[in-house]
């Protein structure tokens, strides 16, 4: 039970956090909303040391190396399968393969379910989704190269929870701290790179930053429901805008603190696909702030997923 409300609660936060950042990417380009968080969710989880610790052992650091850098290349990979293809369509797959990779991992592992929690986790893949699925009015087309870019990038985000999961006992925010700090300067670096070329090409050169919803969370995220412009620009940096970016990267950052601990909450080998699944059900916090906030209408079809992800919610907590 524990370990459901923790894993929906990461979900939420998560949502919280990528909402407030396609807010931001309004303003400036999505990649430079990305790392700016990343590096403000560095204060929070160092803030969080004296309180649960951060045993920096050699497995803690790798195992963070690889949530960063399996983190951190998964959300360049879908900002270019975004800008190539619908968002209707590869945001949502990439939203599945970050849910069903662990839970396929786990199963390789010699992980069985009871047939409820089949269930329950076949609901809400489903759930996600219905509840990421979004009117896209580009007219771009799928392609080869767009599906496997947003598959690649959900395998990515998918990996981040593997690697909490392999993470020691006891290591404390440790694996969180540098995770962060390789996605930081990965965007960081991803950052710059964009704004050098669309200065010296125009908006041709930042075609990874915008026309994109923009991922943020799941330990520098995964797609949200809210659009990024065209007139995304770089300089915009308002006081709203500078407290909206700082409130995305401390929930993003407690939103990673609410995904490891459930999977420390529990000892049972299903914990890795239970909050795995629960996990990309991120996109429900997002639609909710986008309706109550921006006044988005949300679909039939989300409103369907979202009972879908409370009803799979309830089954996995009785499983």
């Amino acid at each position: 039970m524990l370990t459901v409300l923790l894993g929906l609660t990461g979900a939420v936060v998560y949502g919280a956090a990528d909402f407030l950042g396609g807010v931001a990417a309004r303003r400036l380009r999505a990649v430079t909303v990305a790392a700016a968080a990343a590096a403000v969710g560095l204060v929070p989880l160092a803030v969080g040391i004296p309180l649960v610790g951060a045993d920096l052992t050699g497995s803690a650091v790798g195992w963070g190396l690889v949530a960063g850098l399996s983190g951190g290349v998964a959300v360049l990979l879908l900002y270019r399968a975004l800008a190539i293809g619908p968002m209707s369509v590869l945001s949502p797959l990439t939203a599945v393969f970050a849910a069903v990779v662990p839970v396929v991992v786990a199963l390789v592992r010699g992980t069985s379910l009871s047939p409820t929690a089949w269930v329950a986790l076949v609901v809400a893949v489903v759930a996600v989704v219905l509840v990421a699925a979004v009117r896209d009015t580009s007219g771009a087309r799928v392609t080869p190269a767009g599906l496997v870019t947003a598959a690649v990038a959900g395998c990515g985000f998918g990996g981040i929870v593997l690697a909490y999961d392999a993470a020691p006992d006891g290591s404390g925010v440790a694996p969180l701290l540098v995770a962060r700090g390789v996605q930081t300067v990965l965007l960081g670096a991803a950052a710059v790179v964009v704004a050098v070329r669309s200065g010296a090409s125009g908006p041709a050169g930042a075609a990874l930053a915008v026309g994109a919803s923009r991922p943020v969370g799941a330990a520098a995220g995964t797609g949200g429901t809210v659009r990024v412009g065209r007139s995304a620009r770089a300089g915009a940096w308002s006081r709203r805008v500078v407290a909206t970016v700082v409130a995305c990267g401390v929930l993003d950052a407690l939103a990673n603190v609410c995904i490891q601990a459930a999977l420390r909450a529990g000892d049972d080998p299903s914990t890795l696909p239970v909050v795995s699944v629960l996990n990309a059900l991120y996109p429900i916090g997002t639609v909710a702030l986008a309706g109550v906030v921006l006044r988005e209408r949300l679909t039939p079809v989300q409103w369907s997923g979202i009972g879908l992800a409370f009803a799979a919610a309830v089954g996995l907590a009785l499983a």
